[in-house]
């Protein structure tokens, strides 16, 4: 397609270049006072108001199964008697590989160890009883409920109602009316898409060092911010390549690549790693305890703060998966055409739910039991340093063959980073269009301008040091209007399929 300038939506588009590019202009020239503030504007949302998240999450969970298994369960998206586009592994490749990204394969390995030195699971009882079971929790039902609530929302608008604005205002419209086209609209497309943008950064800024630590360890190459932004700056040239070369279709072709990698490395530390059995039993057992105590983790507040673990850690997740929630969805939507909304939904919980529980069970439940076995005291070494990316190569290099399997992993990582960040650039880039006719594809110059965007946040933060808690702070802050913005879409979506 042509690059028609008339086309544009110019506020939409240089708006948040603009802010973003400050952002990281401040987080470059003043680091420690920049993620001061961040920090005490996470106080208030993560603190103050950390109930919305959780309540949003529990709402989203019911209303999935409520969806599936009601009389909605049964719309098609698409025409009525259309076929789904892609087979259910092809589809479901496509919605996991771009709907978790590389970081996932960085809390697999390490986030046990996190709950393990946590105030909150002591007092819980027997912490191996339970860091297990979290990483379980803050990876399945309601995160992926998120996307797939909204993967419908945006589905039935793009196939059914057959809509030509591909953004979170045209989503509102049944609720805001003409408004969708003036001011409240154009202030809910920024939230959007600063949310996007969190949330990108969030992902480079947790899983990039992992990467890099990897090169490091394998080429014999010093880690340093250099090397962090080199890889960012690498990845995303290589996606913008592909992303040229071509276009949407091909990303199903790396998205098949990635997953049979990603399970390709499963199999490799169940088989060769010799803790499969401990594998098998201990994740069985954490899966029990999970459904035994859902109720209890989803409604968890911790109102006299006492460790403040679901500010910590639940609200955080929830947030950061909210964030997400500005492609991810609507690029699900974009492949679930041909599939009912029971189809996309439950189809989509074995898939991506199932597949994010196997990869915590076996890659966490590895390390879990070299600790458990006396062979390796993981955990003394994380309170001694606390270096995850370091700790993360030394349980890889426990392994048999793990040169092999570090390799394995950092091209995973790169597909992973490259299907979902395709995917979140592309979305990106329609936001760009005042509309966008059926078969149509952004401009790749618009493209690329989203994704310098999508990288000038990570990059800065890197340079900035932030902590852990201050990429978290990202998240959190923006993820509280979107909530707000998903339960309007929610209700226009109702309005929209009764009508």
């Amino acid at each position: 397609m042509k690059l028609s300038k008339n086309r544009i939506d110019w506020m939409i588009t240089l708006l948040p270049f603009f802010l973003i590019m400050s952002l990281a202009l401040l987080l470059f020239l003043f680091p420690d006072s920049s993620n001061a503030i961040i920090e005490k504007i996470r106080f208030f949302f993560g603190n103050t108001l950390g109930i919305f998240y959780l309540i949003i999450g529990i709402f989203f969970l019911i209303f999935s199964l409520y969806l599936a298994f009601s009389k909605y369960g049964n719309v098609v998206l698409g025409e009525k008697e259309e076929k789904p586009r892609y087979s259910f592994f092809v589809w479901g490749s496509m919605m996991f590989t771009c709907g978790l990204a590389a970081d996932i394969l960085f809390y697999s390995f390490s986030e046990w160890l996190m709950y393990a030195t946590n105030p909150h699971v002591s007092d819980l009882g027997q912490p191996l009883d339970w860091v297990g079971v979290f990483p379980l929790f803050h990876w399945s039902f309601i995160p992926w409920a998120f996307y797939l609530v909204l993967a419908v929302v945006f589905g039935y608008m793009l196939h059914v109602k057959k809509r030509e604005r591909q953004r979170y205002s045209e989503a509102c419209r049944p609720i805001i009316g003409k408004k969708a086209d003036g001011l409240l609209g154009r202030i809910i497309d920024l939230f959007a898409l600063f949310a996007l943008l969190a949330g990108t950064a969030t992902t480079f800024s947790v899983a990039t060092p992992l990467m890099s630590a990897i090169i490091s360890d394998l080429f014999h190459i010093n880690v340093n911010r250099t090397l962090l932004t080199i890889v960012i700056l690498l990845i995303t040239c290589f996606v913008y390549t592909y992303a040229v070369l071509h276009g949407l279709k091909g990303i199903s072709i790396l998205a098949n690549a990635c997953i049979y990698l990603f399970f390709g490395i499963l199999v490799l530390v169940f088989i060769v790693g010799g803790q499969s059995r401990f594998i098998l039993e201990y994740g069985f057992q954490s899966l029990g305890k999970l459904f035994q105590n859902y109720i209890e983790l989803a409604t968890y507040t911790d109102p006299i703060r006492k460790t403040s673990f679901p500010q910590d850690w639940t609200i955080y997740y929830w947030a950061y998966w909210m964030v997400w929630c500005i492609a991810t969805p609507f690029f699900i939507g974009n492949i679930s055409r041909g599939r009912t909304i029971r189809q996309t939904i439950l189809g989509g919980f074995a898939f991506g739910v199932g597949s994010t529980i196997v990869s915590f069970i076996v890659l966490g439940n590895y390390s879990l039991g070299l600790q458990t076995s006396g062979k390796v005291d993981f955990i003394a070494t994380y309170e001694a340093n606390g270096d995850l990316y370091q700790l993360i190569i030394d349980i890889i290099n426990t392994m048999p063959c793990a040169t092999l399997i570090s390799a394995l992993i950092l091209l995973t990582m790169i597909a992973f980073y490259a299907t979902s960040f395709d995917s979140i650039a592309y979305t990106a880039a329609c936001y760009s269009y005042k509309e966008l006719k059926k078969g149509e594809e952004p401009h790749k110059l618009i493209e690329l301008l989203w994704c310098i965007l999508l990288i000038a946040l990570p990059v800065a933060l890197v340079f900035s040091e932030s902590s852990m808690n201050n990429i978290q702070s990202v998240s959190i802050i923006t993820a509280f209007p979107i909530g707000i913005i998903m339960l309007i879409m929610v209700s226009s979506f109702i309005k929209d399929i009764n009508n």
